[in-house]
């Protein structure tokens, strides 16, 4: 859901001793970028090559994406890439990619013409907040729970299907082309695959599990579209993607220099990073840190139902093998703390330096921060929280403010591995890492702190690209099973706990007293 990526270059992971493969490459459609990475078979970077593309606002809390820039960015990125593994790596030719994997941004929805291969209108990003009427008006009697038994989800701004009904109601003819079959709905999974596998020449109109289950129509239960919901939502059946597994060959592809190479594996940009983490088993979690934070922890074969504010969400599916699902927390602001301190408050001039700065005390001198910038996120999911630092005294420096800000996220963390302890049953053993903020070493520590359980960063950061890349190989043979995946997978750092217990728990306190300070903030009459 968010954009995680550290650097563009990649050159951390990447070295000049590559054989000379084959390959496997992965498309990332995220919210501000397209990149895409050609990997080996040890799961290192060849090469990569990566283009922004425009944020459209056209009114307070409506964000739009131009879906043809992000195509022709898609294509140039593929290209780019391969021009640079061939620079990279001597004798290397295109027919040495073996098949190519897609990761997404999710719940972004996008309507186009069929015939034209047209977008009927903008992108609606998962950001946009235009359907917040209409998913009240939708959940009337029952509120924000009446889907989510089916769905796993609550009914939301955040996801496709309001967005699908908005368009629907807003675009003049469009439900009318719709309900004739002229239209196709798409995240941008389908979009780019759609386009990759031939467009109006015969593309595939196809989506995978794990982005159907954000679309708030899909019941997660029988992986099939459900047709009471549809009904509910105002959502035409024609209109919609044939759901596939994550990893298997929808078609093949010959775009930006590639010779008809099995488009072969799709993944949302959060359960690709589940996937890139190799958390296979049961109680394994990754949490991915950007400018937001999403955590997914691995709960096997069954859908577990959340009652602590989680969402249920599909975590993978390997062909015909049964699927294997995940509960999700997510976090609205972390990394976009830090940049808030330097943006807004002038209070240090880089990202990196908040960990200087807060490395220069001891601990946050009983000062607490919680970044309820729009309102709370899971487990709470309060929009009429405000964010607020609470316990200051004339003691405080901005040192501790620092440290605080810090703690945010790795406090906000251990809430939700609490509530994912408690709707699943299953103690977090340890948690893998990846995103921008794992470089700050004091975050990660402070994270085993307050979580009690060894924080792992692995070697390879791009882990949301590299999974869709081993669901791509796994489909082709390149890769045998999760077992050689895992041997691929190596540990770069790690953290274990090194805080009392008692201090824990007391601090623990004074973050949820300051948690309940930002509710209520905003009254209903402001809303």
């Amino acid at each position: 859901m968010t954009d995680q990526h550290s650097d563009a270059t990649g050159q951390e992971q990447r070295t000049s001793s590559h054989g000379s493969g084959p390959f496997i490459a992965a498309i990332d459609q995220g919210t501000t970028s397209s990149r895409c990475i050609v990997f080996d078979r040890d799961g290192r970077i060849v090469a990569v090559d990566q283009k922004e593309h425009e944020q459209i606002f056209p009114k307070p809390g409506w964000v739009e994406h131009d879906a043809a820039e992000i195509w022709t960015n898609v294509q140039e990125v593929v290209a780019g890439a391969v021009g640079r593994a061939a620079q990279e790596v001597p004798g290397f030719t295109p027919s040495d990619v073996k098949a190519i994997g897609i990761t997404n941004q999710r719940e972004t929805t996008l309507l186009w013409d069929r015939h034209t291969g047209e977008p009927v209108h903008n992108a609606l990003v998962w950001q946009d907040t235009r359907t917040d009427a209409l998913c009240r008006e939708l959940g009337r009697n029952v509120g924000q729970d009446r889907f989510r038994r089916t769905t796993g989800l609550p009914l939301a701004s955040y996801f496709a299907g309001p967005k699908i009904r908005w368009l629907l109601d807003n675009v003049e003819g469009l439900r009318e082309r719709a309900e004739a079959g002229d239209i196709l709905f798409g995240t941008m999974d389908s979009w780019v695959i759609w386009n990759l596998t031939g467009g109006v020449d015969g593309g595939v109109h196809v989506t995978d599990v794990t982005n159907a289950s954000r679309t708030l129509l899909m019941d997660l239960r029988t992986l099939d579209w459900d047709e009471k919901i549809l009904a509910s939502i105002g959502v035409p059946a024609a209109v919609l993607p044939q759901i596939r597994s994550s990893s298997e060959v929808y078609g093949s592809t010959s775009v930006g220099g590639l010779v008809d190479v099995p488009v072969a594996a799709a993944l949302g940009d959060q359960q690709a990073a589940l996937f890139g983490q190799t958390c296979f088993t049961k109680g394994e979690a990754k949490s991915t840190y950007g400018t937001g934070t999403f955590m997914l922890m691995n709960t096997g074969e069954t859908p577990v139902n959340s009652y602590n504010g989680l969402i249920t969400t599909v975590g993978y599916r390997i062909g015909e093998d049964a699927p294997v699902y995940a509960l999700e927390g997510s976090i609205a602001v972390t990394g976009s703390l830090v940049q808030w301190m330097r943006d807004q408050m002038g209070l240090i001039s880089t990202a990196a330096e908040i960990e200087t700065l807060a490395s220069s005390v001891e601990d946050n001198g009983g000062a607490y921060f919680v970044p309820a910038f729009s309102g709370l996120f899971a487990p709470y999911w309060r929009d009429d929280a405000r964010g607020v630092i609470a316990g200051l005294t004339r003691y405080v420096t901005k040192a501790h403010i620092a440290r605080a800000v810090l703690e945010a996220t790795a406090w906000q963390t251990r809430e939700i591995a609490d509530a994912m302890t408690k709707d699943s049953g299953v103690e977090l053993t340890a948690l893998k890492v990846d995103g921008g903020m794992t470089s700050n070493n004091l975050l990660m520590q402070t994270l085993a702190d307050f979580l009690d359980a060894p924080v792992v960063r692995p070697m390879v950061a791009e882990t949301t690209c590299l999974g869709a890349a081993y669901a791509a190989g796994l489909a082709v043979g390149f890769w045998p099973d999760t077992d050689a995946l895992r041997a691929n997978w190596r540990r770069a750092a790690e953290w274990t706990p090194r805080m009392d217990a008692a201090q824990r728990d007391r601090e623990y306190k004074s973050w949820l007293k300051a948690v309940q300070a930002t509710m209520g903030w905003i009254d209903d009459e402001e809303h």
